[in-house]
């Protein structure tokens, strides 16, 4: 059993799990897996499983996906037969009962929040943050029914225009690093009281314009995903074509910005 880290830009995608007539991360791996061999035509690997299922648009740097495959089935080999946006970068040897779903002991997510310090109180997201922190019931901020207790910790960094947003836990419910972020905008940005925290983490079930709508997914990326005893090899060739893949990504991004801000710049001079 191999398990592999695996990096992807969430944007052209319709999330990471399998879904009928629409592109998704995990399609691309199995596609992968397929055209290699290591699995039949419409078939998953043996053993195949996967650290989490991010949201259409959400990124990863260290999503983890397992399975049986000879020793050459390598991070470099996959990307020979992924897409661009898709890049495998290190792998681990594990054990045959590993399951790469119900093993970390810790995941962690980092969101780049758009928080200007002119319109947001970083004092009082700190303080929000903090009244969150551990074990609560987070059923207001998931749609799921079960499993809405969690214990959470992180930390709020100042990065010019942008809070970025560190949650790490055993595991996630559905959608609650999204609503997680919009709790604390809506609270430091002051659309909301400080009490607004009692009323989510309270018994009530929170409704219409008193809930906590999930924040966009698109500034969102799965960072860590950590397993007890198991250490990851890096594939020097791999992550050099993940870097360099990313690294053009991210060149597009600023160049686009700079077309969007100069349009947006001569409008307003009109």
């Amino acid at each position: 059993m191999r398990a592999f880290r695996i990096a992807y830009d969430g944007r052209p995608y319709y999330g990471f799990q399998r879904q009928p007539d629409v592109p998704t991360v995990e399609d691309a791996i199995l596609d992968a897996c397929r055209s290699l061999g290591v699995c039949e035509t419409d078939t998953v690997p043996a053993g195949y499983a996967a650290a989490g299922r991010t949201d259409a648009g959400v990124s990863a740097l260290a999503q983890t996906v397992a399975f049986e495959c000879p020793d050459w089935c390598t991070p470099r080999a996959l990307n020979s037969e992924l897409p661009g946006t898709v890049r495998a970068w290190a792998f681990a040897d594990v054990p045959e009962d590993f399951h790469a779903r119900h093993l970390p002991s810790r995941r962690e997510y980092v969101y780049e929040l758009h928080a200007p310090i002119d319109s947001f109180d970083d004092e009082r997201a700190t303080d929000a943050f903090d009244a969150l922190r551990g074990e609560h019931d987070f059923h207001n901020l998931t749609p799921d029914s079960h499993g809405t207790v969690r214990t959470i910790d992180g930390d709020l960094t100042r990065d010019g225009d942008f809070l970025v947003v560190r949650v790490e836990a055993g595991g996630f419910a559905r959608e609650f690093v999204r609503r997680f972020v919009s709790l604390l905008h809506i609270v430091a940005s002051g659309a909301a009281p400080m009490s607004k925290l009692d009323d989510v983490l309270g018994p009530e079930h929170l409704e219409g314009p008193d809930g906590i709508p999930p924040a966009p997914p698109t500034p969102l990326v799965l960072t860590a995903v950590d397993y007890p005893g198991v250490a990851f090899e890096v594939d020097p060739d791999a992550a050099e074509s993940a870097i360099g893949a990313f690294g053009e990504r991210a060149l597009e991004d600023r160049i686009g910005w700079r077309v969007g801000s100069r349009i947006r710049d001569g409008i307003g001079a009109e």
